[in-house]
């Protein structure tokens, strides 16, 4: 999976310096993400890998314009292989969204 990766102080640039407008993404970012997860858990219960690979882009979208390349990467690739139609190789990469979701969780 690798390390985690979160660039704080580009987070903080995209939400104009203001602390109080960043914790209110990272809240946002928490609540979509969750959502999008659930999204993909069913999809890969569902055997429906084009579901996971919705769900997973949405997550890419929005670690990227936090700064948080661990989650964007894992996510872009969970994407990728949902959208190919690879159930299995999706379904191997949701344990390490999921993992890199609740570090991210705990350092806010």
């Amino acid at each position: 999976m690798g390390n985690f990766r979160w660039d704080r102080a580009f987070a903080l640039e995209q939400a104009s310096d203001d602390e109080e407008l960043l914790q209110e993404l990272i809240d946002l970012f928490h609540d979509s993400s969750a959502s999008d997860l659930a999204k993909i858990k069913e999809g890969a219960s569902q055997g429906n890998p084009a579901m996971m690979g919705d769900a997973s882009h949405s997550i890419k979208g929005a670690a990227a314009s936090l700064g948080i390349e661990s989650i964007r990467a894992v996510a872009a690739e969970l994407e990728e292989a949902g959208r190919s139609g690879d159930l299995d190789g999706a379904k191997k990469l949701v344990p390490d969204l999921e993992s890199l979701l609740l570090q991210f969780k705990s350092l806010t």
